[in-house]
């Protein structure tokens, strides 16, 4: 026991857990889905990789080279242990390996755009969310995708006694909130995940075992027993109010930046769509919906002048409708589109959350994408606006 008995204390009580955070391998999975393909051999950096529950996995099942980083030794030797054993050590030839190291997350010694894949399940707070967007984005490489996991608040007017502790200890924001502030930095949002409660379960479950069995006559431990106590308590009173979701970001493009259509543009802006589509007839639907103000969370055909398709700037367009879609609070987006383009965006079957076109359209070409998705989702028929013919 060092001189620092709480700190030594604190990972005394929590070593040896299977997580040092909400989650599960189930949400590990998912979160990797929402990332997208990968190169087939992935190099991963995991961030505050406690004793390596994502490491391995993403080791194993993505057959990633991870570099797994912590500055708590013990989780560290830890996972060495465990990545020999199942043979993610490089000891295996052609399976992922994992690398623990000793390091900073705040100060880390990697080569700009060294990871395909960043990746921090429940050990952003440690940074803090805004920082780890400025900070992190330069070890990308290009194409890359950083993933978070943080706690946030899930209803807009959280209890007294839930805000009171977590202003003191890490401040929260919702879902929306942390969306805007990755856009404000320069990501795209591929995609967002509210956990289950199971991955509360998790962590707390096997937790308030060893907070049971401590030896609290040891230095500092009453106070990490107490602390654990406190959060068990809290979650159980005031478990609605907030939990833990992913998010995962890409960063856009600089040269392929976007805004909306400013007053007096218009004409310019039906030039485009009529040269895209070498019609005048395909501008008519814009320009109807600016008269009727119709909302609707649907995407129109994207028009790119001749010169610059196949450029990528109908996909920066589409990104930066839907992280508005995200910040707006749209649930779903829905748009008719070739079956081989939309699910590069996450678009899935319409089908699947209930909803039909109110028209005759093959099944795979209607699509629907949920940007939040712990919102419910509204079943039905799909009506156009009177713009669209609908």
């Amino acid at each position: 026991m060092s001189d620092n008995a709480p700190h030594d204390s604190f990972f005394a009580l929590r070593h040896g857990l299977p997580r040092q955070g909400p989650g599960s391998d189930t949400t590990t999975r998912r979160l990797l889905a929402l990332a997208g393909p990968l190169p087939a051999r992935p190099r991963v950096l995991d961030l505050g990789c406690g004793p390596g529950r994502s490491a391995l996995l993403l080791a194993a099942e993505a057959g990633a080279e991870v570099t797994a980083v912590d500055t708590h030794e013990p989780f560290l030797a830890e996972l060495r242990e465990c990545a020999a054993a199942r043979g993610l050590d490089g000891s295996v030839p052609g399976s992922g390996r994992v690398r623990a190291l000793r390091a900073d997350m705040g100060a880390l010694p990697f080569p700009d755009g060294s990871f395909d894949l960043v990746w921090a399940e429940s050990s952003v707070f440690v940074l803090g969310f805004d920082r780890a967007l400025a900070e992190w984005r330069r070890l990308l490489a290009p194409g890359g995708t950083l993933v978070l996991t943080e706690c946030v608040w899930t209803t807009g007017e959280p209890d007294p006694a839930a805000r009171a502790f977590w202003d003191e200890h890490h401040p929260l924001r919702t879902v929306t909130g942390n969306a805007a502030a990755a856009v404000a930095a320069g990501y795209h949002v591929l995609g967002t995940l509210t956990q289950p409660e199971g991955d509360w379960d998790e962590y707390y479950g096997p937790l308030a075992v060893r907070a049971e069995a401590a030896d609290t006559s040891v230095p500092g431990m009453a106070e990490a027993v107490a602390g654990a106590r406190a959060e068990i308590a809290l979650r159980r009173a005031h478990g609605s109010d907030y939990g833990y979701a992913g998010f995962v970001l890409r960063p856009a493009a600089p040269r392929r930046r976007t805004r909306p259509e400013a007053a007096g543009e218009e004409a310019e802006v039906r030039r485009v769509e009529a040269a895209a589509f070498g019609s005048e007839a395909e501008a008519d639907p814009a320009d109807a919906l600016r008269v009727g103000g119709a909302p609707a969370a649907a995407l129109a055909p994207v028009a790119v002048a001749p010169g610059h398709q196949r450029t990528g700037a109908g996909q920066a367009v589409v990104r930066a409708v839907l992280d508005a879609a995200r910040l707006r609070g749209e649930t779903p987006v829905l748009v008719l589109g070739r079956p081989e383009y939309c699910p590069r965006f996450g678009f899935e079957r319409a089908s699947a959350y209930g909803i039909r076109p109110g028209f005759e359209v093959p099944d795979e070409a209607m699509r629907a994408l949920v940007p939040d998705g712990s919102a419910p989702v509204p079943r039905g028929a799909l009506v156009h606006p009177a713009a669209f013919g609908g």
